[in-house]
């Protein structure tokens, strides 16, 4: 079993949670957050703390236990801060629009391209950002990666969506490659 599984998870200032047909329902100040807990996993609610323990002693019973736990904490800290994702645009004449709740994309390509953000999932552009924020960490991580894989950066003049901070590994091209050798 995961050795941080072992140790009650306290809940951060604000943070409160209920069981409720199996699963943990955390709710804090950015909103509310369900946890499904599997099978073989059992969870106990004590006084500011989350316990977690496994029910047998088979390989994925102490793997869920781990997970469980790591899903926990992420919930916990989804409600106080959320999370955010920063994408950023990188091209001539390549731009993201909102409408709604929806962000266009136009890419190069003959059509925009159309993302609805799913419930609980706030986007945002700023010149050449998109910021991508909400409580489940999975779900940011998710439409952030749907985004970016709609233009991803080539490795010639670093053209597309990548995102903030990200290294994009350069290649040489063919005049500079033939003037080296």
């Amino acid at each position: 079993m995961s050795r941080l599984a072992k140790k009650p998870i306290k809940l951060l200032e604000g943070v409160t949670v209920r069981e409720e047909d199996g699963r943990l329902i955390f709710k804090g100040p950015k909103g509310e957050h369900p946890v499904k807990v599997p099978v073989f996993v059992k969870t106990e609610i004590l006084d500011g703390a989350v316990q977690i323990t496994t029910t047998g002693n088979s390989k994925q019973a102490l793997a869920n236990t781990g997970t469980t736990a790591s899903l926990v904490k992420n919930a916990i800290l989804g409600v106080k801060d959320g999370f955010q994702k920063v994408l950023e645009i990188e091209g001539v004449g390549y731009k993201a629009a909102m409408e709604g709740t929806t962000i266009v994309l136009s890419l190069g390509f003959v059509n925009p391209i159309r993302i609805a953000a799913p419930a609980g999932i706030t986007i945002a552009v700023e010149k050449n950002q998109i910021k991508i924020s909400g409580v489940d960490k999975g779900m940011v991580g998710e439409i952030a990666a749907t985004i970016r894989a709609k233009k991803k950066p080539e490795p010639y003049k670093g053209k597309g969506i990548h995102y903030q901070g990200e290294v994009i590994v350069r290649k040489v091209g063919k005049k500079a490659g033939a003037a080296a050798a």
